[in-house]
């Protein structure tokens, strides 16, 4: 396999490039809020979630709710937390709510509620999961989330699920079920948007291969896939004897060729294939 080499970036033009991907990430999640989910009164979670509610209640302006609720958590977090949030994360706390209020004269991009939950969905978590790459957040209840979880048992997951659920649940009684229903699907969106984003759509398959005729197929998926193998050690839990396994990552196009290799030089190996969601190195993409 040919070695590729790649000059590093200089740490100036990393910072700006990160700054650069927030300040892009905020403004999606701004937008996407102003023109799918804030018309169709949905209310998915967060603070922009408790804003919709306000907003549709008391009449409240959402840009100035977010700014109210996210720089006090962004401080607490400071305070309970430590410095670990940095720069970067106070500028998306405040430059969300800034796209907000500069957006909300925006005309609706539409009124079916179902359509908005799944665009906003997708537009909040290519939002957020941009911010995620830049290394920094956009604050709000994340933030009060890892809080209870540093004073409480609960797990950080169980944190952000029960804020968020009870929004949800404010949404469905200020609303209506339907709506809160709605807020639940947009909810969901925006999370595999996020993980889309943060581990992108190309997937990987690791496969392990447990063969009499060990030598051959490693020599098959080295010469003919040109993918590097790693020779495990392994034990026969029945025989106690001793099977070496053979594990490689490969491509998702490269599958169909390896399973063929493998049956072509023993017919009777065993073979184990899981999806590997992101894979970094040579061969593949870099960090």
């Amino acid at each position: 396999m040919k070695k590729r080499y790649r000059v590093p970036k200089h740490p100036i033009l990393t910072k700006m490039s990160e700054y650069g991907i927030v300040l892009i990430g905020s403004a999606i999640v701004a937008v996407s809020f102003n023109v799918f989910l804030l018309p169709n009164r949905i209310a998915s979670g967060g603070v922009s979630g408790i804003s919709t509610i306000l907003d549709a209640t008391i009449g409240l302006e959402p840009a100035y709710v977010q700014w109210a609720f996210n720089i006090p958590l962004f401080i607490a977090g400071l305070l309970f937390l430590g410095m670990q949030f940095g720069a970067k994360t106070l500028v998306g706390t405040v430059f969300l709510p800034f796209i907000v209020f500069l957006t909300k004269h925006w005309e609706p991009w539409t009124s079916d509620a179902l359509l908005g939950s799944i665009c906003g969905g997708i537009g909040i978590g290519l939002g957020l999961g941009l911010v995620f790459r830049g290394k920094a957040s956009t604050g709000g209840t994340d933030l009060a989330a890892q809080i209870i979880h540093k004073y409480t048992n609960l797990s950080l997951g169980t944190c952000v699920a029960m804020i968020d659920g009870l929004i949800v649940l404010s949404a469905a009684v200020v609303f209506d079920i339907e709506r809160g229903l709605y807020a639940l699907i947009g909810l969901y969106v925006t999370s595999k948007t996020i993980d889309l984003v943060q581990i992108g759509i190309g997937r990987s398959k690791m496969a392990m291969i447990i063969t009499n005729n060990e030598p051959e197929v490693r020599h098959a998926i080295i010469h003919e896939i040109d993918r590097g193998v790693t020779r495990l050690s392994g034990f026969g839990g029945y025989t106690d004897d001793t099977r070496p396994i053979l594990m490689c990552v490969i491509d998702q196009s490269e599958f169909i060729r390896l399973k063929q290799l493998v049956k072509a030089v023993d017919p009777r190996a065993f073979v184990i294939v899981m999806d590997a969601s992101e894979v970094l190195g040579e061969g593949f993409k870099h960090a």
